[in-house]
């Protein structure tokens, strides 16, 4: 008793008799570890040629954190390849997930695809995922899917930053688990403009919204020429104090086609008073394409003379009420008609 005994490695003893140590155990989890990690750095077609020929990498497989499945890295035959890969797939670990479909390069499975995107984004979607790109061709026929709420909910999403929606249906009636997202981009969605609200409402942290072609969403619920008849000229004090949804994150504001109606205005100064993190608000009294002082073209984007009146309008609605709101840690930017391609005509 008087030795002191020597620390062996523990032992446990298999079925079939053989004996394999902790440390043998632990040594191979590392060693797994590391070729996972070697694995994730790879590109997504160099990882899946080197899980074909390597079965240290198949195993690897399961855990990859990027996956990317479009018809220019599967192929024609998209769906049956891809639930090869899913199904191997253990769904632990992903990071970000890429889907792309245009059905004009597969014309024969057109009609279907839109039936396995469920399946496929209930493995995909896992609470670790950052980002999530869905893109479907806005001119693939006979494909039409509708993204199921329930996805982005119960926690599924929670981590997820940055989200982008291409040609497709979406509308959240519920609350859902977007509290870590950062950049939302919506394009050729079909949303409404209540959708989109309930939406906003579940994503504290978001700093970037890109919307494009979504044409379901209604800014003002009036017809466009009442809506300029009701300009902010005059008395102010009737000014509606919005709702104060806070979104302490926001760090850049961009309005195109921006005019002098009453509501837009309150919602500029809503703007203002409900983001503390604002640092850039641009205001562009034109439509916002492109302009001949970037020095890329020759002539800024054309402007109807209808629509030049209307700017000049904006321009003094922000001037009067805009300018006196805005704090001076945000820079303000004012795009006015360009003098040189856009002939200025004073109808205030």
């Amino acid at each position: 008793m008087g030795k002191l005994l020597e620390r062996r490695p523990r032992h446990t003893r298999t079925r079939n008799g053989s004996i394999n140590s902790v440390a043998k155990r632990k040594g191979s989890l590392c060693q797994q570890e590391i070729w996972c990690h070697i694995y994730s750095l790879m590109a997504f077609k160099d990882a899946a040629r080197a899980a074909c020929v390597s079965r240290a990498f198949h195993r690897s497989w399961q855990c990859h954190p990027n996956l990317i499945f479009c018809i220019g890295i599967l192929g024609s035959d998209f769906i049956n390849k891809f639930g090869r890969i899913v199904k191997n797939h253990s769904g632990i670990g992903i990071k970000s997930v890429n889907f792309e479909y245009d059905s004009s390069y597969n014309t024969r499975r057109g009609t279907s695809i839109s039936h396995h995107f469920d399946s496929w984004l209930h493995i995909a979607i896992t609470p670790w995922i950052e980002k999530l790109s869905l893109r479907l061709s806005h001119y693939s026929y006979n494909v039409e899917y509708n993204l199921p709420c329930t996805i982005l909910s119960d926690g599924r999403a929670s981590s997820m930053r940055h989200l982008y929606l291409g040609s497709c249906s979406f509308h959240p009636t519920i609350n859902l688990d977007l509290r870590s997202l950062m950049k939302l981009h919506l394009f050729n969605v079909h949303i409404t403009g209540d959708e989109l609200g309930c939406l906003l409402f579940s994503c504290y942290a978001l700093e970037w919204l890109e919307l494009e072609h979504c044409d379901e969403i209604v800014c003002m619920k009036v017809p466009k020429d009442s809506m300029e008849d009701d300009l902010i000229f005059g008395d102010s004090s009737n000014m509606r104090q919005m709702q104060e949804y806070r979104h302490d994150n926001l760090q850049s504001v961009v309005i195109t086609c921006f005019c002098s109606a009453k509501s837009l205005i309150e919602l500029t100064c809503c703007i203002l008073d409900c983001t503390t993190s604002l640092e850039y608000l641009t205001l562009d009294t034109t439509r916002g394409v492109y302009s001949c002082s970037t020095g890329k073209h020759s002539q800024c984007f054309p402007m109807d003379k209808a629509m030049i009146p209307k700017a000049n309008r904006a321009m003094l609605a922000i001037e009067t009420y805009i300018v006196r709101k805005v704090p001076s840690t945000v820079k303000l930017n004012v795009v006015k008609p360009c003098p040189r391609c856009h002939i200025i005509e004073s109808s205030l």
